[in-house]
């Protein structure tokens, strides 16, 4: 829950606490229960933004929320075509702690880098934000396929190239975040069943209780945090992070 929107990579934690703690469990629980367990994380998405995702009642308020659904789906489209084409070579080769750990690595000094440019924001809503630009951090967000990379970092640092604000940038990764984990939970389910029992089912439900109050916190801070600092704090993370793996690994 906590890594889940920071730009730092959940997958690439998920990974490595994998690697380190045992569940004692079968790998084809194990993988299903990484995705799902990220969907009470969408979920406190969804809460949280409430007045902004979900159209009210009174006339003409369904259109911005129309609009801003459209965008989503745009974005939406070339990460979920490349995964369903990658997702069988992706899964086989890069879900290991060394590709994660050069993509920390990597995405920190990237990161790092983009703050430190003269970024000057062009987009400072997200209703500013043109399907031009929506399709743009769509195609950024493929990045996140590398298990490390970071889906938050992905699309965030896509879109600061793109002339997006800091916080408008956090806002649509979140909601970005929405179809994306969806689609993933979806197309795990078809791969992996859901044939679990009564423990794992345990196991599933007491991770997602944690997970959804737990990215609830972390949205409120992170949307705090960015409109008084930069992403910088992050990148140093990942490449120390990545540093500690490289090192255990060796």
């Amino acid at each position: 829950g906590i890594t889940e929107f920071l730009p730092v990579s959940s997958t690439g934690h998920l990974i490595l606490a994998g690697d380190f703690l045992s569940m004692d469990q079968p790998e084809s629980f194990v993988d299903a229960f990484d995705v799902l367990i990220q969907l009470p994380a969408i979920g406190a998405v969804a809460v949280f933004f409430w007045r902004d995702l979900w159209p009210g009642r009174a006339s003409g308020e369904w259109r911005p929320a129309f609009l801003l659904w459209s965008k989503i789906g745009v974005a939406f489209l070339p990460a979920a075509l490349s995964g369903v084409l990658l997702h069988g070579f992706i899964k086989e080769h890069l879900f290991e702690p060394l590709p994660v750990a050069v993509a920390l690595i990597v995405g920190g000094v990237a990161l790092v880098l983009i703050e430190r440019r003269n970024h000057r924001a062009g987009v400072e809503t997200v209703a500013e934000i043109g399907f031009g630009v929506a399709l743009g951090i769509g195609c950024f967000q493929c990045l996140a396929l590398f298990p490390g990379t970071s889906r938050s970092a992905a699309t965030i640092i896509g879109a600061l190239l793109l002339g997006v604000g800091r916080p408008v940038a956090a806002e649509f990764s979140f909601f970005l975040a929405i179809p994306t984990m969806l689609g993933a939970a979806v197309y795990t389910v078809y791969q992996e069943g859901l044939a679990f029992s009564g423990e794992q089912w345990g196991l599933v439900a007491a991770a997602s209780v944690v997970s959804f109050f737990v990215a609830y916190a972390v949205i409120a801070f992170l949307m705090h945090f960015i409109r008084r600092h930069s992403f910088t704090v992050f990148g140093y993370y990942r490449v120390a992070l990545g540093g500690l793996v490289l090192l255990l690994l060796l």
